[in-house]
């Protein structure tokens, strides 16, 4: 039997001769937050108002506080889901029936007009401000994710995956073919034709967002990242967040402990569904369109792909996968590799290989740092070769 030597430091204890890791006080990570919106406020400034480079940044963030939505699914509770476009879409679609003209002949066709100036206060349909459109986007998502949760509550690993992949479907094909639907003459979804134009954002005391000035869009983003890391912080910490954690590690156990599994889930499931559907919302009004062939299964795996690739449960590592793949899938494969394979002599675009390279990545990923790039500490010590963990610092781990 060989005995393990430990030695003290400043820093800690030193395990088998290695450095002590680092201790960062509690307050660093939320203080840096703030620190760094403010940072990120600034880059706008830095390029032309409709820079493309602008609209990259502003939909990364957009991807951000979805991926921290599905991350409270997945990362937090441990509840697969592959079926998250469907949040997008709800929260799209949310946007397009209460910020367009698609109802045209609502109020004798006179439209409906609650708090909107411009040109959407004079047209027909239903034009609602987009603040109130975010709230009944929380509100419809909400919804869905508990209707989504409730034939789970009994299921675990591969069956919770077909159940959200079929839910996912079943949005989808009713985007693709709601047209056919009419309803007292009124189709339920404009199909692959989308509806558009979308109402631009119309804050109180501003004018509505323009399509040339990008600036006022990704700050509106810079600011719902914001509030959702804010979310995701307060409830990581709280005794809701330790109840996923409970459950994710074991859920018997946790229901053994009092933790109630029914309602837990169901908080999950509608809590990351909201997250979605603020920026589905957000992303129908930025793109102008809520077109049906927005929702595919590929982007449930971008999503998920994004929550792997920073590391499952680890909030900044989240946001660092989502910033990386989207300007991977935005910018990096359209703009830079797309030509690699022409000037090879090879007759094709490097798009239509786009899920081969998101494959490479992810294997890549598993095999060099499994924990993700930003790993949250539980996961590190769980996955680390090297790993030293016992039952006590398990326990003690922050999440």
């Amino acid at each position: 039997m060989s005995a393990t030597t430990e030695t003290k430091s400043p820093g800690g204890t030193v395990r088998g001769g290695k450095l002590p890791t680092p201790k960062v006080p509690p307050w660093f990570e939320k203080g840096m937050v703030p620190i760094l919106l403010v940072l990120a406020a600034f880059l706008p400034f830095f390029f032309e108002n409709g820079d493309t480079f602008i609209q990259t940044c502003t939909q990364a963030l957009a991807y951000i506080v979805m991926a921290l939505g599905l991350n409270i699914v997945v990362g937090f509770a441990g509840l697969l889901d592959l079926g998250y476009v469907a949040f997008f879409a709800i929260g799209a679609y949310t946007a397009g029936y209460f910020g367009s003209g698609f109802f045209s002949k609502v109020g004798d066709g006179k439209g409906i007009h609650i708090l909107v100036s411009g040109l959407a206060s004079k047209v027909p349909g239903i034009h609602v401000n987009f603040l109130i459109i975010l709230v009944l986007a929380v509100i419809t998502t909400s919804i869905a994710g508990m209707i989504i949760g409730l034939p789970t509550l009994r299921l675990r690993g591969d069956y919770i995956a077909i159940v959200t992949l079929a839910f996912g479907e079943i949005i989808g094909r009713i985007a693709v073919n709601g047209d056919s639907i009419v309803i007292k003459g009124q189709p339920l979804t404009a199909g692959r034709q989308g509806i558009s134009p979308v109402d631009k954002i119309d804050l109180p005391g501003l004018a509505p967002f323009g399509l040339l000035d990008l600036r006022p869009w990704y700050w509106f983003a810079l600011v719902l990242v914001g509030f959702v890391l804010f979310v995701n912080f307060r409830l990581r910490d709280s005794r809701l967040g330790r109840a996923w954690v409970a459950l994710r590690e074991d859920e018997i156990a946790a229901v053994a402990m009092g933790v109630p599994a029914v309602k837990t889930k169901l908080l999950a499931y509608a809590t990351g569904a909201a997250m979605g559907g603020i920026a589905g919302a957000f992303l129908g009004s930025f793109l102008n369109t809520v077109n049906a062939d927005q929702f595919q299964f590929y982007f449930s795996i971008l999503v998920l792909a994004m929550i792997i690739l920073g590391g499952l449960g680890s909030i900044w590592g989240v946001v660092l996968g989502a910033v990386a793949l989207s300007f991977i899938n935005t910018w990096l494969i359209p703009d830079v590799i797309n030509s690699w394979p022409s000037k090879l002599g090879l007759d094709f675009d490097a798009t239509q290989i786009t899920f081969a390279i998101y494959g490479f990545l992810l294997v890549m990923m598993m095999i060099l740092r499994p924990q993700g790039l930003l790993p949250e500490r539980r996961h590190k010590m769980e996955l680390a070769d090297d790993s030293e963990a016992n039952e006590e610092n398990l326990y003690t781990a922050r999440v």
